[in-house]
């Protein structure tokens, strides 16, 4: 081809002819172009090639050969197409050339795309700052509630009562009131005073009661427990009293 050409170029010029000239152009035109790009693209490039009326009306779905024409004709009086041949009815080919159909580069599609470029990068931007807005509000709305939900949930929890130790006598009377010995409430009072209230593992007490009942309420310590495994103690009579045989000085025997 004496000027080398591509669908890139090809494209472009249309678009720029399609903004300088909006009140013109139809998507039959574009149509019609682009199929007669993609001919000669299949063609190789061919410089002067022919271009069937009924194959194209096929192809972008033009029903009326009238119609086909009279788009065909005006891509030709707007210098897209160069006409080398006329077909001579619908079913012969119109013979056609790309090269010289490239209009003055017109700087509208430019300008469009800058404009649309601006338009949609001040969107963008309002969207963002909207989405920050929203973002942040919804999550100092979050906070507060957060905020109510945990005060409202330690007011209504129940105060831990402070811890008061027992007395020894205090101790001792619960274990005589529960059936275990005062041996046992003095043992477990001692152990636990000594260790300022902790049990074996180092935990605060809460509940002195509580623990006496699970630590020392065992059977062995018990009132009157009596360990099976244990034999009884063995009891020893007391002797006899001693009775006097002699009543009187008579009956002793010199």
């Amino acid at each position: 081809m004496g000027k080398k050409i591509n669908s890139y170029d090809l494209s472009r010029n249309w678009f720029n002819f399609c903004f300088d000239n909006p009140e013109k152009i139809s998507p039959n035109h574009t149509a019609i172009y682009f199929f007669a790009i993609e001919h000669c693209n299949r063609l190789g490039w061919k410089e002067k090639f022919g271009f069937p009326t009924q194959m194209a009306m096929d192809a972008i779905g033009i029903k009326k050969h009238q119609t086909y024409i009279k788009y065909f004709y005006d891509l030709v009086d707007w210098g897209f197409f160069k006409l080398v041949q006329r077909a001579k009815n619908q079913y012969s080919s119109n013979i056609i050339t790309l090269v010289s159909a490239v209009p003055k580069k017109g700087k509208a599609l430019d300008k469009a795309i800058i404009k649309h470029m601006a338009k949609q990068t001040e969107s963008i931007g309002q969207s963002i700052g909207q989405s920050i807005g929203q973002s942040k509000d919804s999550i100092l709305k979050q906070e507060t509630i957060e905020q109510q939900t945990n005060k409202q949930e330690e007011e209504e929890k129940p105060k831990a009562k402070k811890f008061s130790p027992p007395t020894q006598s205090e101790v001792i009377s619960y274990f005589l009131e529960k059936g275990y010995t005062q041996e046992a409430a003095c043992k477990a009072f001692d152990y636990y005073d000594v260790a300022d209230w902790a049990d074996s593992n180092g935990k605060k007490i809460k509940n002195w009661k509580q623990k006496m009942i699970a630590v020392w309420f065992k059977e062995e310590n018990k009132a009157g427990y009596r360990n099976p495994n244990q034999p009884p103690k063995r009891v020893t009579p007391d002797p006899p009293p001693f009775v006097s045989c002699i009543k009187s000085p008579e009956d002793l025997i010199y």
